[in-house]
């Protein structure tokens, strides 16, 4: 195992190895000056009432009486309890140095539940509400503010010691003074908070960069939003942090970002998360006319922005549960469900590609209104069979289906055994379907769980995951595709192939053909000592199995194999649509224990 650990470092890169080690030991020594800064708030309030009442704008109301954290409603009313978690209830540190605390508690449970309320997602609930005409929201805006300065002295407790969580509360201050018109002649009491924040993220941003994710996206983008913003009102330290914030800006779209619009996490949450945060970036750049990005860094979010528009069903806005999902959704200026992707995808296409990604007019215009950006008449080529080669996902279609295939891929380290896992869509319903998350620690069994081949419609081999987990976030043995045969397509008929071999050498290979009323999927299994488990993870419904052949409303399946099929069977499985919420589906398991290929035919 060892050998194997030398082997993933050496694949996350020696210049991130050395990143956090420099990280580690600047803080450790106290050369890294983030232990020693401090910083003085100025009481008041943040926001003024001198902005112009728009009534004709549609607010977000998921703040009115009532919280809304991950995407749900909670019955709590009233100012956050700022160091409870929202998941357990239980209470972190609020009194000691955030490196102090250790990065995961037990006793705490999963800390995201505390960092939630402080993402300020409700500042810019109350902003737009606000904006409406809402008196009282203004008041409640700057009581809740206050609160969290009052309970949040800089540099203390536990929302302090994540760089990103940060960086997410500048950014939604930033919509808030767009919203309310006042980034320009901002109160002392907004400044002194957002001259804090940059104090934090500035000297740690090179752990941030190390991760190879959207860390370093989201600080870059706080350095670059907060250092201009202090500069429009006249305090020239922001000049270094604007500077700051741009260089990584670029640099991260130019390594994290592949030709392909493909995201190094491999995550289709997270790519919103990335995207969202250059689209909040790229509206602040106009509205403060400073200079245009790089030719190379728009031509990266071009294709990112079209990668999250395929991902996305049109009809259900929902997309694939591919990959880590934290619960993140930056920027909520539209009250709709956390699993609509459609505002994001049509914001970052208007901005980037100057194209509408969906021409009629409904609740994914929203935050054009908002940030009052002109809606084109031009929109994007209708979706067609693609292969996003750089991040390893195949995509077929047609007027009835969208299949998705996740196939091995790495340049940067996964979070997930699904090699292979395949996503179908009919009509805007989810069938096969990808398990999710739940937390990054509510306990081994969900990560395992969750993070493993059982929550993938995929094959396992003897009980084994694909890659062996090194730890929380590392999987070792990266696979490698083989055998890849390139998409064709032939009048109405799709086809792709694509094989691994993983480290105990067991070899899936994985057919895909999509026709007009029909998904064709064949797998050869081999390699395996005693069994291998063919799972499909189904649409929560009435499902039959009779003999062979499973059927629903939406389709019928049927199952075949040169082997014996020496089980299948409908058994519960789980699947974690929200973070931290978990609910039971159908799931259908095909097993043989000798090398084989199986059949399984799609009917729609």
């Amino acid at each position: 195992m060892s050998l194997v650990k030398i082997k993933t470092a050496l694949s996350l890169g020696i210049p991130n190895l050395a990143r956090v080690f420099m990280y580690q030991l600047g803080v450790r020594t106290g050369v890294n000056p983030v232990k020693k800064i401090t910083s003085q708030l100025v009481c008041g309030d943040f926001f003024s009432d001198q902005f112009e009442v728009n009534s004709s704008l549609i607010a977000n109301k998921q703040w009115i009486g009532q919280h809304f954290y991950f995407g749900k409603p909670l019955n709590v009313v009233g100012i956050p309890s700022w160091h409870q978690s929202c998941l357990t209830q239980r209470f972190a540190p609020s009194d000691k140095p955030w490196f102090t605390i250790e990065d995961f508690n037990n006793d705490l449970g999963d800390i995201k539940g505390v960092w939630e309320a402080s993402r300020f997602d409700w500042v810019i609930g109350f902003a737009q509400l606000a904006k409406t005409g809402d008196v009282l929201a203004l008041e409640t805006l700057n009581i809740w503010l206050s609160d969290w300065v009052e309970k949040n002295p800089p540099f203390l407790g536990v929302n302090w010691k994540c760089g990103q969580e940060a960086s997410i509360r500048v950014m939604h201050l930033a919509a808030a003074a767009l919203i309310l018109q006042q980034q320009n002649k901002s109160s002392q009491a907004l400044i002194s908070l957002l001259k804090a924040h940059l104090k934090r993220i500035s000297p740690t941003i090179m752990y941030a960069v190390a991760q190879d994710n959207n860390h370093g996206t989201s600080e870059a983008a706080a350095l670059y939003i907060g250092g201009s913003w202090l500069v429009l009102n006249g305090e020239s330290d922001g000049k270094k942090w604007q500077k700051q914030g741009l260089k990584w800006l670029e640099n991260r779209a130019k390594r994290l970002v592949e030709a392909d619009g493909s995201f190094s996490q491999y995550s289709v949450t997270y790519h919103r998360v990335m995207l969202d945060t250059y689209s909040l970036v790229e509206v602040w750049r106009r509205k403060l006319q400073l200079p245009s990005f790089s030719e190379h860094l728009t031509t990266k979010l071009k294709a990112a922005a079209s990668w999250l528009f395929y991902f996305t069903d049109e009809e259900s806005g929902d997309a694939p549960n591919i990959g880590a999902n934290d619960g993140a959704r930056l920027v909520p200026l539209s009250g709709t469900d956390y699993r609509d992707f459609k505002p994001s995808v049509q914001l970052a296409n208007v901005l980037f590609n100057s194209q509408t990604a969906f021409i009629k007019e409904g609740s994914y215009d929203i935050p054009l209104q908002w940030l009052e950006l002109k809606k084109p008449t031009e929109s994007l080529p209708k979706k067609k069979p693609a292969d996003f080669a750089d991040g390893g996902y195949c995509f077929l279609t047609n007027d009835k289906a969208a299949v998705y295939l996740r196939y091995p891929q790495f340049k940067f380290r996964p979070s997930q055994s699904d090699a292979l896992h395949i996503d179908l869509w009919l009509k805007g319903n989810n069938i096969f379907r990808d398990g999710g998350t739940f937390s990054y620690n509510a306990g081994q069994a969900y990560i395992d769980y969750y993070g493993g081949v059982k929550s993938h419609n995929t094959i396992e081999f003897d009980e084994h995951d694909q890659m062996p987990r090194l730890s929380r976030f590392l999987l070792g043995n990266w696979l490698k595709s083989t055998n890849k045969e390139q998409l064709k397509v032939i009048e109405n008929s799709q086809k792709f192939a694509i094989s691994y071999t993983d480290y105990l050498k067991c070899t899936h290979k994985r057919s895909i053909s999509l026709s007009p009323s029909k998904l064709t999927i064949t797998d050869i299994a081999s390699g395996f000592k005693n069994k291998a488990v063919l799972r499909f993870r189904l649409i929560p419904t009435q499902w039959k199995l009779i003999g062979k052949t499973l059927t629903s409303e939406y389709c019928y399946i049927t199952f075949g194999a040169d082997v014996e099929i020496t089980r299948l069977e409908l058994i519960d499985g789980k699947e974690s649509r929200y973070y931290y919420q978990e609910s039971t589906l159908p799931v259908i398991e095909l097993e043989i224990h000798k090398s084989g290929t199986i059949t399984t035919e799609v009917n729609f």
